[in-house]
């Protein structure tokens, strides 16, 4: 009997001092973390300042990292992310752009699990950040143009790399694709780039019916009527009727004003049958915080 006692007062014990292992373990990555992002980030803002391309995950980036991953053994991975996000904020409200970018970065070496990280990470690398830096060049009504469209297309392309470093942990995600061409459009002004990421992001399970009209749309604006005519007649029969989001209606009526411009006989218009699969439920519209709607 008092050998059992002694085995779990021995178990308690070494659940406690592992607890208490663990949390330092967490304290002190962030800790090290924090000295180390220090290095990093005024190495960064010196690049930044230079014109060079900076804030990649470079080899002093992941040393950063290493003081965190001490703090993630045990399950506590969430936990020191949603830590670093608080951190990143509160640069993001103090607009210090190496540091914002660095941390969030990080964020998602830490934690690659969640959307959250990595949709609002590309929206502020894009949009915040390339504001931030065209203020410094005297804002997007000063300065130089061509400067400040080149620091537009610098931030837009280091969110798109991470939303290529976040497809590999999400593979199949439409808003992620989304996300993509939403940049693409706003920020690149890239007409044929945007239209084939809102084509793959429909391609994903779950896809925004939003995404299959605006492929189309972007079709129609680089003039391949023909093809966005087909497009939206292939894509109408699989819209579920009465459902707002689906948009059957918006289709059929873009479909008249494209068969009008091409200028269709009637006997060879769309067809509306009442034959529609609806295999495609919608998302909730995600759209960057500066970008243009459709």
């Amino acid at each position: 009997m008092w050998r059992r006692h002694v085995l779990w007062r021995l178990s308690v014990s070494a659940a406690v001092n592992s607890r208490r292992g663990t949390c330092l373990a967490i304290v002190g990555g962030l800790a090290l973390t924090g000295w180390g992002l220090q290095d990093v980030e005024s190495s960064l803002w010196a690049e930044t300042r230079a014109g060079r391309p900076a804030l990649r995950l470079d080899s002093r980036f992941m040393a950063a990292g290493q003081g965190v991953l001490l703090g993630v053994a045990g399950g506590f991975r969430p936990a020191v992310a949603d830590l670093l996000w608080l951190r990143m904020s509160g640069a993001w409200e103090e607009r210090n752009l190496p540091a914002t970018e660095s941390t969030l970065q990080l964020v998602a070496v830490i934690d690659p699990e969640p959307l959250y990280f990595w949709l609002n990470g590309a929206r502020i690398v894009a949009y915040d950040l390339a504001a931030w830096r065209c203020a410094d060049v005297g804002g997007h009504g000063a300065g130089p143009a061509g400067t400040r469209q080149r620091i537009i297309r610098e931030q837009a392309r280091r969110a798109l790399a991470l939303l290529d470093e976040a497809m590999k942990f999400h593979p199949a995600s439409a808003a992620l694709w989304v996300e993509r061409a939403n940049i693409e459009l706003n920020q690149l002004r890239d007409l044929r780039a945007a239209a084939e990421s809102y084509r793959r992001a429909w391609e994903q399970p779950e896809a925004p019916f939003f995404a299959a009209r605006l492929h189309a749309e972007l079709l129609r604006r680089m003039g391949a009527k023909d093809a966005a005519l087909a497009w939206l007649v292939n894509l109408h029969p699989r819209l579920p009727a009465g459902d707002e989001a689906a948009g059957a209606e918006l289709v059929l009526a873009r479909i008249r004003a494209l068969e009008l411009e091409l200028g269709i006989p009637a006997e060879r218009a769309y067809r509306v049958t009442e034959d529609r699969t609806g295999q495609k439920p919608g998302l909730p519209l995600i759209s960057p915080r500066n970008g243009r709607s459709l």
